[in-house]
């Protein structure tokens, strides 16, 4: 534990002109007494840390001297490349090894190069979560991480629609989606051979149980592809039931934002020419009449539902009960 400690102040002076003991008391997370410790220790097993004294005092490296302890570890680098997503890393338990990973490539760097990830911090932000949910972090996902990094099956109980279900699984990929953390894995083979990839919700897992035996991942596995056509079908796949409505140029602009993407997309893909108005008409897929309702209020008079006949009603008694209202 100290070890590592000492190792990390060499590579933040390394990476600073000069820190106060109070500036490396808060990136150690130690007491500024221990601080003043550590750097006599440093001096003693020959690493020149100089203490200046007075106001703007504070310890710094003599005569450019520069440690070999920069070599990044495979955890290390492969959390640096997730340093955008500093909640995602919190989550999956990497901080530390993200936090490992920056200083040691901040103190390989020219001096005129070294605050470039603060630079960089200060102009780029990824924020996943999606707006007014609260996040939550499922209390198994850096459990689940894990064994996604070492390619090691695992033993999962899952919360079914209907029950409780227990798979072996190859845990091939983590994706965060609007804050939700979903797992690609494959069903691990059985009599018929390998099962299916599958994509589990990870806050609907009971428990899960890292096994001793590593799976060999297939090679031609493309997370972000797979993913992306998974995500179309789910789409597509609760896309039960159809209404048709006529859209002005306004509405037809913002149909993407008010339904399914995917379902606009497919919708204003097969409408044909405007009319005189300047309206077009569409087919569009949606969830049930209760979704559509929901979901096609937001445009307000820019979408008239044309049928079913049922939904046409409802909005036309809906419109009865504004107009009710406002000429009050």
């Amino acid at each position: 534990m100290r070890a590592a400690r000492l190792i990390k102040m060499v590579l933040l002076l390394q990476s600073r002109p000069a820190m106060t003991a109070a500036e490396l008391a808060r990136e150690l997370e130690v007491s500024e007494r221990t601080v003043t410790r550590d750097a006599q220790a440093l001096s003693e097993a020959g690493v020149p840390v100089y203490a200046d004294r007075g106001r703007g005092g504070g310890y710094r490296l003599v005569g450019g001297y520069r440690t070999r302890l920069t070599g990044l570890a495979r955890g290390e680098a492969e959390a640096l490349f997730l340093s955008g997503v500093p909640g995602a890393l919190r989550e999956m338990g990497l901080e530390d090894a993200a936090s490992a990973a920056r200083l040691k490539v901040s103190a390989a760097l020219l001096p005129s190069l070294r605050d470039a990830s603060r630079t960089a911090a200060q102009r780029f932000h990824l924020d996943a979560p999606n707006w007014f949910a609260e996040p939550r972090t499922p209390p198994l996902l850096p459990a689940v991480a894990d064994a996604v990094w070492d390619d090691r099956r695992i033993t999962a109980r899952y919360r079914g629609r209907e029950a409780e279900v227990e798979r072996d699984l190859e845990p091939y990929g983590l994706v965060l989606k609007a804050g939700v953390w979903y797992l690609c894995a494959r069903v691990a083979e059985g009599a018929r051979g390998p099962g299916a990839l599958r994509v589990y919700r990870v806050d609907r897992f009971v428990s899960v149980l890292a096994r001793e035996e590593r799976f060999g991942r297939d090679g031609e596995f493309d997370l972000p592809a797979f993913w992306e056509e998974r995500a179309e079908q789910f789409a597509r796949s609760i896309l039960r039931d159809e209404v048709v409505v006529r859209l002005s140029a306004a509405g037809a602009r913002a149909l993407a934002h008010a339904v399914d993407p995917v379902a606009a997309r497919d919708a204003l893909a097969a409408a044909g020419a405007p009319d005189a108005a300047g309206r077009v008409t569409v087919t569009l897929g949606v969830e049930s009449q209760e979704v559509a309702h929901a979901q096609l209020t937001a445009l307000g008079p820019e979408a008239e539902v044309l049928s079913p006949p049922a939904l046409r009603a409802r909005f036309a008694a809906d419109a009865a009960r504004l107009r009710g209202l406002y000429e009050e």
